[in-house]
């Protein structure tokens, strides 16, 4: 088996343990609490990740571990895996079937593998670099559509961003087919599976966005940071097919 397919299993392992985790508690709705940073985390979220975090300790001892909600773990080692046990907590509270788990491997900041679980739909993607991507086993590939009046953009909140941000959103809307905010991780697997052709966050910490980098290439897109730079470091995303890239990129007014 080459080392790539390996990552994708252990990816998709991770991601189906932790989702598995946070599908139980999604069932039987939770008590949220407000981190410093504003942003809701539960139960489900700390249990899920330290599922995560017990598989990979075991199968994975040497590896470092960035998560969301429980820091990092061996920061030196020469590769980390990063968590995002329930990405779209506002989602899973509100009982919408949206949210995902995210599961990265990466080797400083060049991502290896990636892998989006979506327990409530029963949805997984995974990908690593050179071996394609999976959608439920099957090879998953963006769309071919190449005029932007019947392309599907999507956001996560557009009320989010600079005000140049804000602008270029609005641009890109007016032009597009059909805007909608099937937002946070769901979005990216709409566009990696052919069903949406744009997918734009104006704030993405490392555990939300680099799942989605190989996820999105591996199936024939495009994935960069709003100034154009191809990373999951960014701290923003822009997630386009190839056909559409470059105009996408210009109507928000991302630098290439």
């Amino acid at each position: 088996m080459s080392e790539a397919r390996s990552w994708m299993e252990a990816a998709e392992a991770v991601a189906r343990v932790a989702g598995g985790v946070a599908l139980r508690h999604y069932h039987r709705g939770v008590v949220v609490e407000t981190k410093g940073d504003g942003t809701p985390v539960s139960v489900a979220d700390r249990e899920a990740e330290e599922a995560a975090r017990r598989w990979l300790e075991t199968h994975c001892p040497e590896d470092g571990i960035l998560g969301e909600e429980l820091g990092s773990t061996r920061p030196d080692a020469r590769r980390r895996w990063i968590l995002d046990p329930i990405d779209g907590t506002k989602t899973f509270v509100r009982r919408v079937p949206l949210w995902g788990t995210l599961v990265a491997l990466a080797e400083g900041e060049k991502v290896l593998a990636g892998a989006a679980f979506f327990p409530a739909v029963d949805e997984l993607v995974v990908a690593a670099q050179g071996a394609g991507c999976l959608w439920n086993g099957k090879p998953a590939r963006v769309s071919s559509v190449s005029t932007l009046s019947e392309a599907v953009t999507l956001t996560t909140d557009a009320r989010m961003g600079t005000q140049a941000q804000l602008r270029g959103l609005e641009a890109l809307s007016s032009r597009a087919g059909l805007v909608r905010t099937w937002g946070d991780c769901y979005g990216y697997l709409l566009v990696a599976t052919g069903r949406a052709e744009a997918m734009t966050d104006s704030v993405m910490a490392p555990w939300d966005a680099a799942a989605l980098q190989p996820i999105i290439e591996e199936a024939g897109g495009v994935f960069t940071d709003w100034s154009g730079r191809r990373t999951a470091f960014g701290g923003s995303s822009v997630a386009t097919n190839a056909a559409l890239a470059a105009e996408v990129r210009a109507a928000l007014g991302v630098e290439r």
